[in-house]
């Protein structure tokens, strides 16, 4: 079996070196870019399974590479930052990103939120999901609109939705509790294995593009719906 490829796009020689190794003892393939202006060109012609990216960076930033890289680039982004700000991870994850980790990290921490992520990614060879339900369906329709778990394909009426894998988790989620209010603490446990502390936003921002993806009213949405104090749900009508 090939192993997951894995490009840690990161500065810090030290760091990088650290990590690398570190990844390499856990059967990971682990490819190594110091140079912001290289990374968008190295991640769109290697095509690895995930890209750990720096935010900063010589040259283009972290920012700048995964906007450019998104709509291009279906593997998984877990971007890396020394700072812990808020805007700095909803602007991240606004971008496309799967999920971000704050430095310093143990390395038994990110080598855990690696596996996480990689766990639902399309054709990831680390990843046959012994936690997956058997009597889960594969396939999910509400009017016009389609979403696939065996495909990981989503579908309004004739037209495909492009989304990242985080985006398809968190998606198939509320769909698989269509009608149902999930609170944050819910999908942050379903889908990242922590609770919410009253300030991660991250859910938030998927909702929010999710909602653009889907022609979502952003005013007063329809189909993800806010539920005040509770949490979101997933209309069962409205997909017409």
């Amino acid at each position: 079996m090939m192993k997951t490829r894995i490009l840690l796009v990161e500065d810090d020689e030290r760091l990088a070196k650290l990590t690398a190794e570190y990844l390499h003892k856990n059967d990971f393939e682990v490819l190594v870019e110091a140079n912001g202006n290289k990374a968008e060109t190295r991640i769109l012609d290697e095509r690895p399974d995930m890209v750990i990216l720096d935010i900063m960076l010589p040259g283009k930033d972290g920012f700048e590479i995964c906007r450019a890289v998104r709509a291009q680039y279906r593997g998984v982004i877990l971007m890396l930052t020394a700072r812990d700000e808020d805007f700095d991870q909803i602007l991240g994850l606004e971008l496309g990103a799967d999920d971000y980790i704050t430095k310093p990290v143990q390395p038994r921490l990110l080598l855990a939120r690696i596996k996480a992520l990689l766990r639902r990614a399309p054709g990831n060879p680390v990843v046959a999901d012994e936690s997956a339900e058997p009597s889960e369906p594969a396939e999910l329709s509400f009017g016009r609109f389609r979403i696939s778990q065996a495909t990981r394909s989503t579908q309004l009426g004739d037209d495909g939705i492009d989304l990242t894998t985080a985006e398809f988790d968190l998606l198939w989620l509320l769909a698989r509790h269509a009608g149902s209010i999930l609170s944050r603490d819910d999908l942050l446990q379903e889908l990242r294995g922590i609770g919410f502390d009253g300030l991660d936003r991250s859910i938030d921002a998927r909702i929010s593009r999710l909602r653009r993806k889907l022609g979502d009213d952003p005013e007063n949405p329809t189909r993800i719906k806010t539920v005040r104090g509770k949490g979101y749900l997933f209309s069962k009508h409205d997909w017409q």
